[in-house]
């Protein structure tokens, strides 16, 4: 899996986005005795300004969803819930699909 190109393709959407504007330490070098790898320093931004990948998104939902129908009972309310976590669960699949085919190709 090469988090590296993931880490670089959020960051440069975070960019166009306007995301990084006005970030603390913006425009200061990183601090290299922090012995952090590019990806982890990369990561590290990504959290720090707010940018989550929508994988991980998707995956925190999935779960939520998951604990909530665990709670509902039977009824409507609950096959709302599985409506909608069937619809998250695939895109949760498309996305980690299409991440492992950009991988491969890269």
């Amino acid at each position: 899996m090469r988090w590296d190109k993931l880490a670089e393709h959020q960051i440069r959407k975070a960019e166009a986005e306007g995301q990084l504007n006005d970030l603390k330490g913006a425009g200061k070098p990183l601090k290299p005795e922090t012995g952090e790898s590019a990806d982890a320093a990369g990561f590290r931004i990504m959290h720090e300004a707010g940018v989550v990948p929508r994988e991980i998104e998707l995956r925190k939902k999935v779960e939520a969803l998951t604990a909530k129908l665990r709670e509902t009972p039977e009824g409507a309310e609950r096959e709302a819930i599985v409506r909608e976590l069937a619809g998250v669960q695939l895109r949760l699949d498309i996305e980690q699909e299409a991440r492992r085919k950009y991988m491969r190709h890269d």
